[in-house]
């Protein structure tokens, strides 16, 4: 955990994803300096700025992945922190937004976690929110503070290039929710594209029930923006595969990986499941070698320098 005053710009990192707030700091050439957060016998969390960040414009990294409860409390400590100890500004950095999948009701009396989170962020002080695949883009909404949306197309682009070109490629999306996001990838590589048709019967549970578009004699790629218990993605693999696909590919942006996630990959027809760095890997997911990380700290770094620095962040977004 840690920050550094250099040139009047400050990063810290909570204990979520130090990795990645170390890489970012290393494209920014700035070192990830000090800061305490440690709990007392009671669980309680309590953070100590080491560092003068008196009118700096800080940045604190912090995902609220799983425990998501315990690092959004400790997000929230740290703006507070930040905030008393007079920073002129204050940019939540959240590679993965917990609770984004509860962005409206789905049934009476029931609530709109997404929003709630997106209250206790700006009332802790923070003045800017980066962030990176939101499940529901209308979340932007949810704040009264610019919301700067990343997207790992990119990052994620660029390793299919690399990889298929040449290739016959269809993009296919797990669910009509993510159409627009399949499309943009298709268009983009020059590929087809095609759309699983599935039912939920229960939160975190999946069936696939029909495949629209061509998939025979083609290499796929799902393309999702988070991979919970990998059940969508592992039974939309087996579906393209009996429809005779050549070859499955899973990408995905924010690997929560919960539940049998890591044993269904395992077992399942993906070749191999790509995903981002906005969640740090259990050492079991490491172990899995289906599973593989693409690094969006340069990407992060590069919104950082733009925001401190006032420039235009527009060409991130695509």
């Amino acid at each position: 955990m840690g920050g550094y005053n250099f040139k009047g710009i400050c990063v810290f990192s909570g204990s979520a994803n130090l990795d990645l707030a170390e890489k970012i700091c290393s494209f920014l050439d700035l070192p990830l300096g000090k800061a305490v957060v440690k709990r007392f016998s009671d669980g309680e969390i309590f953070v100590e700025i080491k560092d003068n960040i008196r009118g700096a414009d800080v940045f604190i990294i912090q995902p609220t992945c799983p425990p998501v409860n315990e690092h959004l409390m400790e997000l929230l400590i740290m703006i507070d922190a930040a905030r008393r100890a007079s920073a002129r500004r204050i940019t939540a950095v959240i590679p993965y937004y917990g609770y984004a999948r509860q962005d409206r009701k789905t049934a009476p009396r029931t609530p709109i976690s997404a929003k709630l989170v997106a209250n206790l962020i700006v009332v802790a002080g923070a003045r800017r929110v980066l962030t990176v695949d939101l499940h529901a883009g209308q979340i932007q909404g949810f704040f009264d503070i610019p919301v700067d949306h990343l997207y790992a197309l990119p990052v994620f682009l660029k390793h299919i290039k690399e990889n298929f070109s040449g290739k016959d490629l269809v993009i296919v999306s797990p669910d009509a929710g993510g159409v627009e996001r399949a499309r943009e990838y298709a268009k983009r590589l020059g590929a087809s594209i095609a759309i699983i048709d599935k039912r939920r019967e229960r939160p975190n549970e999946s069936a696939v029930m029909h495949i629209i578009g061509e998939v025979k004699d083609k290499i796929a790629i799902i393309i999702d923006d988070m991979v919970d218990t990998a059940g969508t993605m592992c039974q939309a693999a087996d579906a393209i595969i009996e429809r005779g696909a050549l070859e499955v590919y899973g990408m995905a942006t924010h690997p929560v990986l919960s539940g049998k996630a890591l044993e269904r990959i395992a077992n399942s027809s993906l070749k191999a499941l790509w995903v981002s760095d906005t969640i740090p890997l259990r050492e079991e997911a490491k172990a899995i070698g289906k599973i593989k990380v693409l690094s969006l700290a340069g990407l992060l770094a590069e919104a950082i320098r733009r925001i401190h620095t006032d420039e235009s962040i527009s060409s991130l977004f695509v």
